[in-house]
């Protein structure tokens, strides 16, 4: 069976984040903080897919004898066949009520001495089980599936004629037996197929391997697991519910790939616990080129006029870079002030304005008339007002885009049979970041998941 839920939460990294224009190694030597975070995935199992585990090891003939004179000469024969699929609904105490139709074909011998004739006959009944479910915390999951007797659709019944000899009480003893043993395949069945232990290890080293989650900005995304928790399992008619959830560190690296963890070959044993968070943190990047931060500021602020002691001043031309820990924004002026006006500041993300903007401003005015200096106060205020005020670079774009980005790769079938379904309910900018060519946004994202298995 490739039930590989656990190997399904490294999806979780191969998030396609978005960019205007690349930006090459900008932050290479840049240290992200480690996040103590976790994932928690519910995870739905359909019993339809247990039935259809078992119906595939469980051959349509069930039991054949095929001789006269075993049994102590009982000079009887049978053989059972399924007549439909095995059906498995949902206990009320973690256990699997388990329904096997089946059709029987039995002959029988009437006579003395050696002399018999035979007479054939075929009915059918319906064997009924209960499985107890023990999920283990190796990663093993153990059954212990008891008879709960049978009902007859149709009773066997030998047609000689002038004489009908019923073989109920014959027929019967045989099935009981054949109960019993179906009971242990069963336990041995569920026992090979649902260990987990293999998924777990495999889930695990997964996560040893820094992904790359974007070539544009050379940016890689590192998950440390911890620990593994599950809450119990709830049976229902149709499905069995629990909820898988990771502990782990993430580290977000920028410029060459970070070294790998080292592999485990056995997955350390997970803790029950009763509730769950139903959401994990994580940390990505979104970078906006200098060249567009530019490229804004000459939208907003090219050809704008100021008055200044009865005259104006004009902008001409405008461009944004970083110096140390501070953008700045370069003014090129014409009229009463003819020079280079200099407006930094340190960038943060103002949630309320849904911008990057300027914080702890500062001016510098360069200009070759010294007496144009003493004016550059009256120019300064007006210039740093409208800068404070109104420039800013917008990131609700750059929010939608990485939001969708992440919620088509958490609702996709990666594997046959396995399909996330993820939705991000909290994505917001935080850091912000200045290197050689750009702006980068630490991007802090909360999100859901929900793992459905079909087609095992």
């Amino acid at each position: 069976m490739n039930l590989k839920f656990t190997s399904l939460l490294f999806l979780l990294v191969c998030i396609n984040i978005f960019g205007q224009t690349t930006v090459n190694n900008q932050l290479a030597d840049y240290n992200f903080p480690k996040i103590k975070s976790s994932i928690t995935m519910p995870v739905t199992i359909p019993l339809s897919e247990i039935s259809n585990m078992i119906n595939t090891s469980v051959k349509d003939m069930i039991y054949q004898d095929d001789s006269y004179t075993d049994n102590n000469n009982d000079q009887f024969k049978v053989k059972v066949w399924k007549t439909r699929p095995i059906r498995l609904v949902g206990g009320t105490n973690q256990n699997l009520l388990i329904e096997v139709p089946l059709k029987i074909w039995a002959e029988k011998g009437i006579g003395t001495l050696g002399v018999y004739t035979y007479q054939n006959t075929t009915f059918e009944t319906v064997m009924y089980f209960n499985t107890a479910v023990n999920f283990k915390n190796n990663w093993t999951m153990i059954t212990n599936t008891q008879p709960m007797g049978f009902k007859w659709v149709t009773k066997p019944v030998l047609d000689y004629g002038k004489i009908q000899i019923p073989i109920t009480a014959l027929v019967e003893k045989s099935l009981k037996e054949q109960q019993e043993k179906f009971c242990k395949t069963i336990d041995q069945q569920m026992a090979t197929q649902l260990n987990f232990q293999q998924y777990a290890v495999m889930a695990w080293n997964v996560f040893s391997q820094p992904f790359n989650i974007s070539e544009e900005y050379n940016t890689w995304l590192k998950i440390t697991p911890v620990n593994v928790n599950i809450t119990p399992l709830k049976f229902y008619a149709n499905q069995i519910n629990t909820n898988i959830g990771m502990d782990i560190y993430s580290e977000t690296f920028t410029g060459s790939k970070p070294a790998a963890s080292l592999p485990v070959t056995t997955a350390g044993s997970f803790n029950f616990t009763p509730v769950l968070g139903d959401q994990f943190s994580l940390q990505t990047t979104a970078n906006i080129p200098f060249t567009e931060a530019s490229a804004i500021a000459r939208k907003m602020f090219l050809g704008k006029e100021y008055e200044v002691r009865d005259s104006k001043v004009k902008i001409t031309d405008i461009r944004v870079y970083a110096v140390a820990n501070r953008i700045m924004i370069e003014a090129q002026t014409e009229g009463y002030i003819k020079g280079t006006a200099l407006i930094s500041g340190i960038p943060v993300y103002d949630d309320i304005k849904k911008k990057i903007v300027l914080s702890d401003t500062k001016f510098k005015l360069k200009t070759m008339n010294i007496l144009q200096k003493t004016a550059s106060l009256l120019f300064q205020g007006k210039i740093v007002k409208m800068i404070e005020e109104e420039y800013g670079i917008p990131t609700q774009e750059l929010v939608d885009t990485s939001r969708k980005s992440i919620e088509d790769a958490f609702n996709k079938e990666y594997y046959k049979g396995l399909k996330m379904n993820g939705r991000v309910f909290n994505l917001r900018p935080g850091q912000i970041l200045l290197g050689s060519s750009g702006i980068t946004a630490v991007i802090d994202t909360n999100a859901s998941l929900k793992l459905m298995v079909n087609g095992i």
